[in-house]
């Protein structure tokens, strides 16, 4: 892990950095969407994604840059809005539609989500990975006093580029 991505991590428990993250994801969107999500502010380490999920009031597409855990050949997403008392809208998008599309270094897979709302060893599992790319996620969980939403998103077979799902648990 180098310089840049320690700084990152500890810098994330910071209140500031939780204010500037929503800026930084916009910047970030727009990179990732222009570079095909080939390049991303946050960098490789992070295991960036951009997830396009279906509005669910409006029912146009909604794109969102994410970071993931590789779970079980799947993507494991916390919505955690840095802290905020609010959940995400893309947490709503996707309980309303659980269809989405990923892009993981250019690469599209259509995913299905699953909400994990149970405590139990599913969820440990995929906290406990969460954990290991972003540690900040129990600051920000600590600081939202709501339930934080933690879904499970695997690769829809029907869909196309079922091949980009991960394959390696991240590295620490």
């Amino acid at each position: 892990m180098g310089l840049y991505t320690r700084g990152l991590r500890k810098l994330g428990h910071y209140r500031w950095m939780a204010r500037l993250g929503p800026h930084l994801v916009r910047a970030d969107r727009r990179l990732q969407q222009r570079t095909k999500g080939r390049v991303s502010l946050m960098g490789r380490d992070f295991h960036p994604l951009l997830l396009t999920s279906t509005g669910r009031r409006s029912g146009l597409p909604r794109v969102s840059p994410l970071i993931y855990a590789p779970v079980e050949g799947g993507f494991a997403l916390a919505g955690t809005n840095f802290g905020q008392r609010h959940h995400p809208a893309w947490t709503a998008n996707l309980i309303a539609e659980p269809a989405a599309v990923v892009s993981v270094d250019g690469r599209e897979t259509s995913v299905r989500a699953r909400l994990i709302t149970e405590d139990g060893p599913e969820r440990e599992l995929v906290w406990g990975a969460l954990l290991k790319v972003w540690p900040a996620y129990d600051t920000y969980a600590a600081r939202a006093g709501r339930p934080i939403r933690v879904f499970l998103l695997t690769p829809d077979a029907a869909g196309p580029a079922a091949d980009a799902a991960p394959t390696a648990e991240p590295e620490d």
